[in-house]
């Protein structure tokens, strides 16, 4: 069983940069697809990127795409996402994620989430 612990949140001006990290727990972090999700106040979550377990080009939402960047580190278990160019509309509680090959982000794991808030 996997657990999540993202860190790295705060509060930057427009324009600026953040880096999120996610801890993973278990022993089997190899196996997971994992994910960063954001949901600001009001609004549905969102997917921003993926990087799957096989490696390849990650996944990126239109919203975040060459501004965002996700790597993972399987020496020490971790996903990060790099956050550059940050803009106001992107303040939002962010969560990483991971499931396996198959199953659907809803039935993974999920971290508590870390607050990133941009002001202009």
């Amino acid at each position: 069983q996997e657990q999540l612990v993202e860190s790295g949140g705060g509060l930057v001006q427009a324009g600026g940069s953040l880096r999120l990290s996610c801890a993973a727990s278990g022993r089997t972090f190899s196996l997971y697809n994992m994910a960063w999700f954001r949901q600001a106040p009001g609004k549905e979550r969102e997917l921003l990127t993926v990087i799957s377990r096989y490696g390849g080009s990650p996944y990126y939402a239109d919203s975040v795409k060459g501004r965002f960047t996700i790597s993972r580190d399987a020496d020490k278990n971790t996903v990060s996402l790099q956050m550059n160019s940050l803009k106001p509309e992107d303040t939002a509680v962010y969560y990483c994620a991971a499931t396996m090959d198959g199953s659907s982000w809803r039935s993974g794991y999920w971290g508590q989430g870390t607050q990133v808030t941009v002001s202009s």
